[in-house]
């Protein structure tokens, strides 16, 4: 079942790279984009939703990472798992979060 856990070590990063802008946005008193807002992933929700959001996302991705399976971060194939969910969730949310924050570049006429 190691492919399991290379799957889960991979969502595992995922979430808890997406608990960082949430996390800090909340913690920083701005509101952010967030399942929860209206419309969802393009409202923005208020600080306080957004560290709850953060914190449930670190929670998941602790869970992931380290219950499932026996995490070895000196495993190149444990690593390289953890490492591709969080750079495949870092690439998507620049891209969403981007359209609204002008991370994205604009294009000149």
């Amino acid at each position: 079942m190691q492919w399991l856990h290379l799957v889960s070590w991979f969502f595992g990063g995922a979430f808890c790279t997406n608990a960082v802008p949430h996390f800090v946005a909340g913690v920083m008193g701005a509101p952010f984009q967030s399942p929860f807002a209206k419309p969802p992933g393009e409202g923005l929700s208020s600080s306080t939703v957004n560290v709850l959001w953060g914190f449930a996302n670190l929670v998941v991705g602790y869970v992931l990472v380290c219950h499932v399976g026996d995490f070895d971060l000196r495993s190149a194939s444990d690593a390289a798992s953890l490492a591709l969910g969080i750079l495949a969730i870092g690439l998507l949310s620049a891209r969403l979060f981007g359209r609204f924050h002008g991370g994205n570049g604009q294009k000149h006429s």
